[in-house]
């Protein structure tokens, strides 16, 4: 694990509950950039690749610029099941997730799963991105309407991989999608209007005291 990192997750089908054999483990994770480095005219970067296969971590500030926004990926990171690695400052993030949601997730998982559909070819569908498209609308489905997005989708499990597996014909896909897109945009939401803004900036602002060099010096 590299020095910076505050958090890292699983995702994929492993966090969702549709791995199979062949699966791989896809890992997502949160890392923090000194301080410092911001100072200078060339900023650092915002995310990294590695260094296990399948991993993407973003830096906090992007992290949490994304999850105000309802990005779908950075919010479930935040209710997965499986954490590998969580550190004080990962956790205070993790105890903040509820102040990153907001009404913008009907918009955000709608469109994300639309952008999925328009790639998708009906007389030859890629059958993964089809499953996981209905996946992402389940999961802002119930982000509307109890709080939190659904990460596991275990009693939607048989359906799902039989989507995946070319098993489902695309008219009976295409209608689930539709009929899910419907409820998605007509359901009553739980959600607050805007996220706690305030409460995120605190917590980015205390992260970068934590990791400001010795007498808040540029770092050589």
């Amino acid at each position: 694990m590299s020095d910076d990192v505050i958090l890292t997750v699983v995702m994929g089908s492993r966090a969702y509950g549709l791995e199979t054999d062949a699966s791989d483990t896809d890992r997502r994770g949160v890392f923090v950039t000194p301080t410092s480095a911001f100072w200078r005219l060339d900023k650092p970067p915002t995310h990294r690749d590695g260094p296990l296969p399948e991993q993407f971590s973003w830096e906090v500030e992007r992290f949490c610029g994304l999850a105000l926004d309802a990005n779908p990926t950075a919010l479930e990171c935040l209710w997965s099941p499986l954490v590998e690695v969580i550190t004080p400052a990962g956790r205070r993030l993790r105890d903040l997730r509820q102040a990153f949601l907001s009404q913008r997730a009907h918009r955000s998982f709608a469109g994300y799963a639309d952008a999925q559909f328009r790639r998708l070819d009906p007389g030859r569908p890629n059958w993964k991105q089809a499953m996981h498209m209905v996946r992402l609308l389940l999961s802002g489905l119930h982000l509307v309407r109890h709080g939190e997005p659904l990460v596991r989708v275990d009693a939607h499990r048989e359906r799902l991989l039989a989507i995946r597996n070319g098993r489902v014909p695309w008219p009976e896909v295409d209608g689930w999608r539709a009929a899910l897109t419907a409820e998605l945009a007509a359901a009553p939401s739980v959600l607050p209007e805007r996220p706690d803004r305030e409460r995120v900036e605190e917590f980015l602002v205390g992260v970068r005291a934590e990791n400001l060099p010795p007498c808040g010096r540029p770092a050589r």
